[in-house]
């Protein structure tokens, strides 16, 4: 559901997008935005157990994935295109709901982001419109295609791994995970209560739809990607381990948690606060997360519109999303509340469960349907 032009039969495969950087998209792109709210939120309800109803949502998000990867391997052609020809014109439908749940899903991580920007970048109290700067960036992302997020995956690799791991590396010092027992000593509900309430932080699989769909599958390429997403379960939930060991039972008032795991590295006394030079690059690979969503939901406006002025798009998208913003921000707490407390099913029923009627779709169509050509947004 992103930026193709369906190949004729005869015509060579001008594939875009590749198996390795859905991966590395899994793997480097889609934890660093659970590294923000959620280990607080998972603490809060589930305390040492936070792992539990984690592991609850990886399998979820495993199945879903595993999923969509057998539908594209059923056939030479893409999902795009094998969507294309079994809806016809009803494709539009799925563009106007998918653009819609997307600029639905993108508004929790944009306040997130904000808030940490403005708690851990600046001293003293930022204007209004410090965080506007953000947009112009979006806007910019929202005019590319398909590629420019295979490029920023690629990149993934190098400013997620680095950080990541030096930022573990440094928090090991003061992590006791005896915090985490005993297994289970938390009630069941409780569990299930920080599933729920987490749902809008785990349901990303649907954010590898549109690139998965994109795709020409190639043999191993389901395996490459399976990869990606375990390694990328791998690293949040040793993540949250090691989060939770070192603040206990006051884990829960701990916001934006990988930017506090390492604060306690005895050697920050002397050398200062080396850790923030890490954060900052993760802070970067958030920067990618966050644009994700947008850039679906530009491109998927400018598919059920017909046009090709995805640049204006693109700026009244972003212009929107300020005001929206800055508005949702006096209500930061409440909006909070709403969207995981009373609408998870939002995310239980379009990210998790429609991408599965995929394998439904006929495996072999015939080759001479004409499929109507869309202009590519490289």
């Amino acid at each position: 559901m992103v930026d193709f032009i369906p190949a004729p039969p005869t015509a060579k495969n001008t594939e875009t997008i590749h198996a390795r950087q859905i991966a590395f998209a899994a793997a480097f792109l889609l934890p660093a935005a659970k590294f923000l709210e959620a280990p607080s939120l998972l603490a809060r309800y589930a305390k040492g157990d936070l792992l539990f109803p984690a592991v609850l949502h990886f399998l979820v998000q495993a199945l879903v994935l595993l999923g969509v990867l057998y539908a594209a391997s059923q056939s030479e052609k893409s999902l795009l295109e094998r969507l294309q020809n079994a809806l016809g014109k009803g494709i539009y439908v799925v563009y106007v709901l998918y653009a819609a749940y997307f600029l639905f899903a993108a508004v929790l991580p944009l306040l997130d982001m904000e808030k940490f920007v403005y708690a851990a970048f600046f001293d003293t109290a930022p204007t209004a419109f410090s965080f506007a700067a953000f947009f112009f960036f979006a806007a910019f992302a929202c005019v590319k295609g398909v590629k420019s997020i295979g490029r920023s995956a690629d990149l993934c690799l190098f400013l997620f791994l680095l950080p990541f791991c030096v930022l573990m590396i440094m928090s090991l010092t003061n992590a006791d995970f005896s915090n985490l027992m005993p297994f289970f000593g938390t009630p069941l509900e409780g569990s299930m209560q920080a599933f729920s309430r987490t749902a809008p932080h785990f349901s990303d699989a649907v954010l590898l739809l549109p690139l998965i769909a994109n795709l020409r599958y190639k043999k191993n390429d389901g395996v490459k990607i399976t990869i990606g997403y375990a390694s990328g379960a791998v690293f949040t939930l040793f993540f949250l381990a090691v989060f939770f060991s070192i603040y206990g039972s006051i884990a829960p008032r701990e916001h934006y948690a990988f930017s506090k795991v390492a604060q306690y590295f005895p050697a920050l006394a002397v050398v200062g606060r080396i850790d923030l030079v890490f954060i900052y690059l993760l802070s970067v690979v958030l920067l990618f997360y966050t644009c994700l969503p947008l850039q679906y939901t530009a491109d998927l406006l400018a598919k059920s519109f017909s046009t090709k002025r995805k640049t204006f798009i693109s700026a009244i998208l972003s212009l929107a999303l300020l005001f929206a913003v800055l508005f949702l921000n006096r209500f930061y707490d409440g909006f909070y509340a709403t969207i995981t407390g009373k609408l998870p099913f939002v995310f239980w029923l379009i990210a998790d469960m429609l991408p599965l009627f995929l394998l439904f779709l006929p495996k072999n169509q015939n080759s001479n349907t004409p499929i109507k050509k869309e202009k590519r947004y490289a």
